[in-house]
């Protein structure tokens, strides 16, 4: 696992319908549903008529942790559901990374987000730590 000031990667060497389906198992297994799939490349193709990777967002949510956050900021929804990306690597690797929700939060400036954006940001390395 890679991990960085903004998120958490981890390149698998499956397929990428495998690894779409290996996150989504690893959420749920952290209790976070997907609340939103972004398929990028069926998007851009339809806009735009361009090609690109296979490239899914999925918008996750943990419902008792964002509860919480909600009830400490009211606009905390901006940066709500943690946004998980799953695409193609290279050689028939996939890529799966998440967003570091402690990075994200801090950019409120509310100290009272910190201890949840802490808690899931544990949540979400765990979810990309399965994945290995």
């Amino acid at each position: 696992m890679i991990t960085e000031r903004y998120f958490f990667k981890t390149v698998l060497n499956i397929p990428f319908a495998e690894a779409v389906e290996k996150a989504r198992e690893a959420l749920a297994t952290e209790g976070f549903g997907v609340l939103t799939e972004i398929d990028v490349k069926a998007t851009l193709k339809k806009k735009l008529d361009k090609e690109f990777r296979n490239y899914i967002i999925l918008g996750a949510c943990n419902p008792s942790l964002a509860f919480r956050i909600l009830q400490a900021e009211k606009q905390i929804g901006l940066l709500l559901p943690c946004n998980v990306v799953v695409q193609d690597g290279v050689g028939g690797t996939s890529i799966v990374s998440a967003i570091n929700p402690e990075v994200a939060m801090e950019s409120v400036g509310n100290p009272d987000l910190a201890p949840t954006a802490d808690e899931v940001s544990r949540k979400l390395k765990k979810v990309i730590a399965s994945l290995e």
